[in-house]
């Protein structure tokens, strides 16, 4: 057994209360192999001292491991490679934003400003549509302009089966993935069809408003066979947008794939109506973004 003293890595796969669940076993250097390998913990007072904020996905040090109770103390925090805010995990590695086609329907808007806020940690990002059995004609000039945005969304079922294969390959390829999307499009459902021994908590989409309840009411990670961590995360109806106005365009693959090719005349170019800028403005989502734009330049002033 370990030495009570001697610092063990782990990652924060929940926060509960006051408490800290960190699974040592599925730190990838840790070379522990035992059975109950998460341990409840507090904090060091100087961790709580410096204002550090620790959150589900930090890697972090313990000591003082009771191995009969499975407790311990949390005594440092690794930095971290990425962060999503809302909801908060860090280190991820993708973000996979479920929108569903049907109960509650595809609203383009909502959709767009999931994926801009999963676009935000700069990690791998990919799109599920949920659902996919309830898909008729209406809903594929929808799907057409996910395309066009730059993405090839997977369709998915947990009705039917259709695309669960591929969307458990997508999650199995990395460490920690982040499932997040609008309240009701079925992203528990989906973990408890890949995940069938946890029984997480589900409901219905709300009969009046057509509109999805919030069920999840935390963020946990929860370890696959081969050890990769997939995080299920409360949904939301309107994520805000929060960055730099000369980096809203890094979030959409339209502009970073012409800019790829063209050069606009200055450097600093935020693509509305400079002189010079080469970017076409002739693309789905550009009134999107100028909007957004013009909203935190006005912020900014």
């Amino acid at each position: 057994m370990q030495d009570k003293f001697k610092s063990i890595d782990g990652i924060v796969v929940a926060i509960k209360a006051n408490y800290f669940i960190v699974d040592i076993n599925t730190y990838n250097d840790n070379k522990i192999n035992i059975e109950n390998s998460r341990f409840l913990c507090t904090l060091r007072k100087k961790i709580v001292f410096k204002g550090q904020q620790i959150c589900v996905g930090d890697f972090v040090g313990i000591e003082a491991a009771d191995w009969k109770y499975m407790r311990a103390v949390i005594s440092s925090v690794k930095p971290r490679g990425n962060f999503l805010s809302r909801p908060a995990v860090a280190n991820l590695t993708q973000v996979i934003v479920v929108l569903s086609l049907r109960d509650p329907l595809l609203d383009l808007d909502q959709a767009s400003r999931f994926i801009l806020t999963a676009e935000l940690t700069y990690s791998n990002v990919f799109v599920v549509l949920s659902k996919s059995d309830l898909f008729d004609i209406t809903m594929q000039n929808h799907v057409r302009k996910i395309y066009q945005w730059g993405y090839s969304p997977i369709q998915v079922s947990i009705k039917t089966g259709d695309g669960i294969e591929t969307l458990l390959s997508k999650i199995e390829s990395t460490r920690l993935s982040v499932i997040c999307g609008p309240s009701g499009v079925g992203k528990t459902s989906l973990l408890n069809y890949i995940l069938p021994d946890k029984e997480l908590s589900t409901s219905e989409v709300s009969g009046k408003l057509r509109r999805g309840r919030h069920t999840t009411r935390h963020v946990e990670l929860y370890s696959l066979h081969n050890k990769s961590l997939v995080a299920d995360t409360p949904g939301f109806n309107r994520p805000d947008i929060q960055t730099n106005p000369s980096l809203l365009s890094d979030l959409f693959p339209e502009i970073r794939e012409q800019r790829s090719k063209v050069k606009c005349r200055f450097r600093d170019c935020l693509h509305l109506d400079e002189p010079g800028c080469l970017i076409n403005k002739n693309w789905f989502r550009y009134q999107q973004y100028k909007e957004m734009l013009r909203d935190m330049l006005s912020l900014q002033d």
